[in-house]
């Protein structure tokens, strides 16, 4: 079973930092593209940045040039927030596509991380 554990997160000021990361783990994986998502109550969940096994990105109209996202490893994403503001204010989501040998390629969500950006 593949499973995926976020970290970071938490209580900041207004154009303050924070670091989101993901870890994959599990036997026999692979791990491709990995993202990270957010969801406001009562909104969709909307892409704030993406990452592929290559390492090309894609980031929402409204993070670019605050956010950035990176692979530490073939398994970990890891999402740099700075110059945070109040609407970045969310619970993140990291998601992966996954492949193992008896599953084949599926898609796999974190548990979710709460970021306040408030003074």
């Amino acid at each position: 079973q593949v499973q995926l554990v976020s970290s970071g997160g938490g209580l900041v000021q207004p154009g303050g930092s924070l670091r989101l990361s993901c870890a994959a783990s599990g036997k026999l994986f692979s791990v491709n593209d990995m993202g990270w998502y957010r969801q406001l109550p009562g909104k969709e969940r909307e892409l704030v940045a993406a990452i592929t096994r290559e390492g090309s990105t894609n980031y929402a109209d409204s993070v670019k040039g605050r956010f950035t996202i990176s692979r530490a490893d073939a398994n970990t994403a890891v999402l740099q927030m700075n110059s945070l503001k109040p609407e970045d204010t969310a619970v993140y989501y990291c998601n992966a596509d996954a492949w193992t040998p008896g599953q084949g390629n599926f898609e796999i969500w974190g548990q979710g991380t709460l970021v306040t950006v408030s003074s």
